[in-house]
């Protein structure tokens, strides 16, 4: 892999807490510019602080962060609440990251209309959080950061406390903005289900401390229906992550030394 299309690496990376809890340790991880890579693994695994130390929201004790020679790291971070401002319209929670940017006026109004047009919520513009569903208050909050146009994505857990039902919605409309817009995107769940649908790579992290147990690329083609949820591809996917989840429960002296790859893991489809 050149570094020409590497979107960023975290080599050898750990992070203690000022109470001594350690949070990473000894992690090792490469992103390249245009995957869709999930974090997957248990409270407490660390997953939310990687994509924290690679969003510069907090400095790791060792190891260190390198950018890809092309990749250019204009980032935008959805977190697991839409935090919302409860006063403000639509519009103008969309608008926060282009005022605090110094947008002249006119260029905030067409990008406005664009972020709410790629989520599917023209017409809400004057709306307020409190009268949106979960649901579209999770698509404002991912407008608001691809107004700003972002080559990558951190998403912590976005989808994880809606229903079912929007949850799904929201996982294949998220794949549709990322097939057309060949975004990086670093997105965290507890949910193997959802890892194996969105992604192209899954990785799954160890707790305390946190690590990376394997490394498993979904080689599955784009776009992916509904159906591939039902599909033998997609429940073989699901088993390799669950026996990876139940190895990341065990205590780190059972543990093998080096993460599991693709090659490690047998691919049944019966």
């Amino acid at each position: 892999m050149t570094s020409a299309n590497v979107a960023f690496t975290l080599s050898n990376v750990s992070k203690t807490y000022s109470n001594g809890t350690i949070a990473l340790q000894d992690l090792n991880l490469t992103v390249k510019d245009g995957e869709f890579v999930s974090l997957l693994g248990p409270s407490g695994c660390g997953k939310s602080t990687v994509l924290r130390l690679v969003a510069g929201l907090g400095q790791m004790s060792t190891g260190q962060l390198e950018w890809g020679d092309a990749f250019r790291h204009k980032l935008a971070f959805v977190f697991q609440e839409a935090a919302l401002m409860p006063w403000a319209t639509v519009e103008d929670n969309v608008r926060l990251p282009l005022k605090l940017a110094g947008m002249s006026k006119p260029l905030v109004k067409q990008a406005i209309a664009e972020a709410l047009a790629l989520v599917d919520l023209q017409g809400f513009e004057k709306s307020y959080p409190r009268e949106l569903s979960g649901g579209m208050k999770m698509r404002v909050s991912i407008a608001r950061s691809l107004v700003t146009h972002p080559d990558m994505l951190l998403m912590d857990e976005p989808f994880g406390a809606l229903d079912e039902m929007t949850r799904s919605r929201l996982n294949s409309d998220l794949l549709n903005l990322w097939q057309q817009k060949l975004w990086t995107v670093v997105f965290v769940t507890h949910n193997i289900y959802e890892a194996v649908y969105l992604s192209n790579r899954v990785v799954v992290m160890a707790a305390r401390p946190g690590r990376v147990v394997a490394d498993i690329p979904i080689d599955a083609p784009y776009p992916r229906e509904d159906n591939f949820r039902t599909s033998p591809l997609f429940t073989s996917y699901c088993r390799q992550l669950s026996d990876a989840l139940a190895e990341a429960t065990q205590s780190p002296a059972e543990l093998s030394t080096e993460p599991r790859s693709r090659y490690d893991v047998v691919n049944s489809i019966a």
